[in-house]
């Protein structure tokens, strides 16, 4: 959501209705290793989650979709799928997202808040560590006048951790 990677015409806000973010996926390569896996988000089932819709031009679709895929599904971790979410604008469309597999070994869903807050400190990946990752989202989500009271404390919990 704060760094989309790819070209688009159009960002809005939107709200897809019966998920929620969650720091609920094992990272192995971006944000941890194998070894010592890192945290980051996914989208599980019930609730709501407000983020960022963008628009791709048609023409770059298709690219767009390849380059979602080689980024997200390295490990299969996610489901991609397409779903309805809500635009500010108040228009309904249809959303590409990947949705965390709560059959998949990386799934982290179950965790404590506790255990969250340690695979966030120890993760550190091709991308940087998780904590930066967690810090990055919360700062967006703030930017975006977002509230996600969970991630948040968990970051003030990693933080009082890490002092």
């Amino acid at each position: 959501m704060w760094r989309p990677g790819f070209e688009y015409e159009e960002a809005q806000m939107a709200t897809l209705d019966g998920y929620h973010r969650d720091l609920c996926v094992l990272s192995y390569v971006f944000r941890g290793t194998p070894e010592v896996p890192g945290l980051v988000m996914g989208l599980n089932p019930d609730g709501h989650c407000v983020g960022r819709a963008f628009r791709v031009a048609e023409k770059h679709v298709d690219q767009t979709l390849q380059y979602l895929d080689e980024r997200e599904m390295i490990n299969n971790v996610y489901e991609p799928s397409w779903v309805d979410a809500s635009l500010e604008d108040d228009r309904v469309v249809q959303a590409f997202t990947f949705i965390a597999r709560q059959d998949h070994a990386q799934y982290a869903g179950h965790f404590t808040f506790e255990k969250k807050v340690e695979y966030v400190l120890q993760g550190f990946g091709s991308g940087g560590s998780s904590l930066e990752y967690l810090e990055n989202t919360c700062v967006h989500l703030r930017d975006l006048s977002i509230e996600d009271p969970m991630l948040e404390a968990i970051l003030a919990s990693a933080h009082a951790q890490n002092a």
